[in-house]
């Protein structure tokens, strides 16, 4: 474990920028759980790429209400990598539920954006699943997934929007229950 018992929250984040301890810092980190929040926070605006990547990965773990704001600004930081865990993050709602899963209101106008103009593949396929979380209830996420699906000049952008667009295997699966049909059967024909 390299020593973190005695180190501090704030030494912790800044070995994210560490390839030798980065592994167990970011482990150390989520053992210590909700305590560290304060310190990864902060870690958002390291000036170490890694450092803010790992911040944005804990974030997703170690989410609360008022991380929200800070992490749905990380999707606009200049390097990719932190955008791509920036948009999982606001994403995921394995490791959260909806205690604290930011709206529409909030998240979706940057996953549009990015959907639409973003220059890394990885992030289009990142803004393309968070955009896909309102496809049900927006008619931006539509169009804007059905867009991509068809022009993205990535083949993998093109495959995750056509999941997440109408007709699609996770469009299907996520489709609110219609009257009278019981979740998980398909209509009989």
């Amino acid at each position: 474990m390299l020593g973190f018992v005695s180190t501090d929250d704030q030494s912790l984040v800044s070995c994210l920028a560490d390839p030798q301890r980065a592994v167990p810092a970011y482990q150390e980190l989520l053992r210590r759980g909700e305590g560290v929040i304060g310190a990864v926070r902060a870690g958002l605006s390291h000036p170490d790429a890694a450092v803010r990547e790992g911040c944005c990965r804990l974030l997703d773990h170690l989410v609360d209400v008022e991380s929200m704001p800070a992490l749905i600004t990380m999707a606009d930081d200049p390097d990719a990598r932190v955008r791509v865990a920036a948009f999982h993050a606001l994403a995921c709602d394995r490791c959260k539920g909806d205690t604290c899963a930011p709206g529409p209101d909030r998240v979706l106008e940057p996953a549009l954006r990015h959907l639409a103009t973003d220059s890394s593949p990885l992030v289009r396929s990142m803004a393309a699943e968070l955009v896909g979380k309102f496809v049900h209830v927006d008619a931006r996420a539509v169009a804007a997934l059905e867009a991509s699906r068809a022009g993205d000049p990535s083949p993998a952008v093109r495959k995750k929007a056509s999941w997440y667009a109408p007709g699609g295997s996770i469009y299907r699966r996520t489709a609110p229950p219609t009257p009278g049909r019981r979740p998980g059967r398909r209509p009989e024909r």
